[in-house]
């Protein structure tokens, strides 16, 4: 996901270019050669990337930029990234945070190599960004984050970006009761998620079948997926009304038509993101 942000940076096609400036300095040197030539590029994208997927990472990048932003902007007391891997808001948002405290989860190994990144970058850590080290699968999320600080009533806005579908269907419930408990009202959820279609394995979304191969190989399945019907009763049980939910022709229609409306790109079919407030 960070050399797809990084390339995005670095895209001159008006619709790809993405605002990730952190990732593209993290990639390694021969990954930023590449990226400086247009016909090295497409090449890469098309190794790494199942069809439609770089669309879909550019999108996401920038729909979770538009709620985080707003966050910000509305002066959130909070913002927890579960399974923040690369992320780079803290980062990049630094100058309009007023004082939003920003916690950051994941695999302590995955930490680790960010920090470790960074310092090599000589990019410097926000006092207002915590690391918050766990397992989703097995630590007990509100311990985790309540020693680093996290206070519970507080208006949050909580995101999980590429993380629901590799998630145990127990990791998830547990994971939406504790936003359920500890958020304030008017908090915020954004997150994706893919089609149980698409484990299923019915091949009805574009780039289904060439992403669920590259899944596959490289041992890292999906295991949680919702129908697309079923989202809004799936928000209810944790108090958390729908707000928007974007599909790929959403997304195509809010990023990938250029300043004449034509159509630059196309995206994945096999996920969908959305934001819910806290009732």
């Amino acid at each position: 996901m960070c050399l797809a942000r990084a390339a995005s940076y670095k895209d001159k096609r008006e619709c790809y270019s993405g605002p990730d400036d952190i990732a593209y300095i993290l990639i390694p040197p021969f990954f930023k050669l590449l990226l400086k030539s247009t016909w090295l590029m497409k090449p890469l994208i098309r190794l790494f990337y199942s069809k439609g997927m770089y669309e879909y990472v550019i999108a996401r990048t920038k729909y979770v930029d538009a709620v985080f932003i707003q966050a910000l902007k509305r002066g959130f007391d909070q913002v927890a990234i579960l399974g923040a891997g690369l992320d780079s808001r803290a980062l990049r948002f630094q100058r309009l945070n007023q004082g939003t405290k920003i916690f950051e989860l994941d695999a302590p190994i995955t930490q680790q190599e960010k920090l470790k990144a960074y310092r090599a970058k000589k990019l410097s850590v926000p006092d207002n960004l915590i690391f918050v080290p766990m397992d989703f699968n097995k630590d007990i999320l509100a311990e985790k984050i309540e020693q680093a600080g996290f206070i519970t009533s507080m208006k949050t806005l909580f995101i999980m970006e590429g993380v629901t579908m590799y998630l145990s269907a127990e990791a998830v419930d547990s994971t939406f009761r504790f936003i359920s408990d500890v958020s304030g009202t008017g908090s915020l959820v954004v997150f994706d998620y893919i089609y149980s279609g698409v484990i299923r394995g019915e091949n009805r979304y574009f780039g289904e079948k060439d992403a669920a191969k590259r899944v596959a190989k490289l041992g890292e399945a999906w295991t949680f997926a919702l129908e697309e019907k079923e989202v809004e009763s799936f928000l209810d049980k944790y108090n958390i009304q729908l707000q928007d939910h974007s599909r790929a022709q959403d997304l195509e229609n809010r990023y990938f038509k250029n300043s004449k409306g034509v159509q630059e790109g196309k995206i994945n079919g096999t996920h969908a993101i959305l934001t819910g407030i806290k009732k």
